[in-house]
C-alpha cells in the first residue's frame, strides 16, 4: 500500500480541480498511481466538477450559527455574488454550519470529512453543488468556539437568517445569568464585527506584527536617544494595543457608554451574578485574503463574438 502524502494529494488536485477529500479517496483506490487517480474521479463523475474548480471563488457566503454553549462560523465560496441569493446555495451553507456545530468540528478539513444529512459527506454535498448550481464552490474554513456560559453571534449585511458578508461568534466564560450573558456576548459581537480586533489581548499578537510595529515607530523617531526613543515605543505599543486589542478597544455599542471592552465586563458583572470572561472571538469577513481575479469584460465579449 502506497503511502498517499500531501504533496501527492496537492499535485493530484492542481491537475485535476477535484476537493481535498476526493483525491484523497482517488488515490487510495488507485494505491497512488496519480494517472490511474485522474481517471478514478473522471469515471465517478467528479470531471464536471473538476473543470469549474480551478476559477477563483471569492464570494458566497459566511454562516454563524450556535447552540446553548457553543457556536460556529463556516464560509463557503463561490465565483460570483449572484449565488448568495440561490437558495440551494443558502441552504448548503446553513446545512453544512449545523454539521459544524454538531460535530464541533474545528477546520475546514474535519468538516469536510464529516457525514451530510442525507448520506454522502460535506465535501461531496459541495461537488454536488457545484454541478448543480454551476459554479466553483469551496469551503473555505471553518471554526467552533464552546464554554461555560454563553455564545452568540451576529451577522452583517445578512441576506438570510445567519448567513452573509461578515460572522461574528463570542465566548462569554461565566457561571452568571445567562441572558445577560447572551445579550452581552451578542453586543461585543456587534463590536467585533465593526472594530475588526486582531487579538484578544497582547499575548494573542503575532510577535511579528508587534515587532512590525516597534519597527516602525523606531523609524519615525530614528535620532533620538536610546532611552527616550524606548519610552516612545512603548507608549506607542500601548496606543497600538487600544486600536487592535479586543479588550483594550472603546467599545462603539451605543450601550456600552464608550468604555472600553474590558471595562463593560467589568460593569456587566454584577448584572450577571458572577464574573465574566471572554474565552475567545471568531470573525470572519467574506473573501478576505483570496486574491481576486480581475477581466476585462469588453474583450470578453469580444473574444466570445469572434468563437
Amino acid at each position: 500500500m502506497a503511502t498517499i502524502t500531501a504533496a501527492l494529494v496537492k499535485e493530484l488536485r492542481e491537475r485535476t480541480g477535484a476537493g481535498m477529500m476526493d483525491c484523497k479517496a482517488a488515490l487510495t483506490e488507485t494505491d497512488g498511481d496519480i494517472e490511474a487517480a485522474v481517471d478514478w474521479l473522471r469515471k465517478k463523475g467528479l470531471s464536471k466538477a473538476a473543470k469549474k474548480s480551478g476559477r477563483v471563488a471569492a464570494e458566497g457566503l459566511v454562516a454563524a450559527t450556535v447552540g446553548e454553549s457553543a457556536g460556529v462560523v463556516v464560509e463557503v465560496n463561490s465565483e460570483t455574488d449572484f449565488v448568495a441569493r440561490n437558495e440551494d446555495f443558502q441552504k448548503l451553507v446553513r446545512t453544512i454550519a449545523d454539521v459544524a456545530l454538531q460535530t464541533g468540528a474545528e477546520d475546514a478539513e474535519a468538516l469536510a470529512a464529516a457525514a451530510y444529512p442525507g448520506g454522502g459527506t460535506v465535501a461531496e454535498a459541495i461537488t454536488s453543488g457545484i454541478a448543480t448550481i454551476g459554479e466553483n464552490l469551496t469551503l473555505r474554513r471553518a471554526a467552533n468556539l464552546s464554554v461555560e456560559g454563553a455564545v452568540s453571534r451576529y451577522v452583517h449585511t445578512q441576506i438570510s437568517d445567519g448567513l452573509g458578508k461578515i460572522a461574528v461568534i463570542v465566548a462569554l466564560e461565566s457561571k452568571g445569568d445567562k441572558e445577560v450573558l447572551s445579550t452581552l456576548a451578542r453586543q461585543i459581537a456587534m463590536h467585533v464585527a465593526s472594530a475588526n480586533p486582531l487579538a484578544l489581548d497582547a499575548s494573542g499578537l503575532d510577535p511579528a506584527t508587534v515587532e512590525r510595529e516597534k519597527a516602525l515607530l523606531a523609524e519615525k523617531n530614528a535620532g533620538k536617544p536610546a532611552n527616550v526613543l524606548e519610552k516612545i515605543i512603548e507608549s506607542g505599543l500601548k496606543t497600538y494595543y487600544k486600536e487592535v486589542l479586543l479588550l483594550d478597544q472603546v467599545s462603539n455599542h451605543p450601550e456600552h457608554n464608550s468604555k472600553t471592552i474590558a471595562q463593560t465586563l467589568k460593569e456587566h458583572e454584577g448584572k450577571a451574578g458572577a464574573p465574566i470572561t471572554i474565552k475567545g472571538f471568531v470573525r470572519y469577513a467574506l473573501g478576505e485574503g483570496i486574491e481576486k481575479e480581475t477581466s476585462d469584460f469588453a474583450a470578453e465579449v469580444a473574444a466570445a463574438a469572434k468563437g
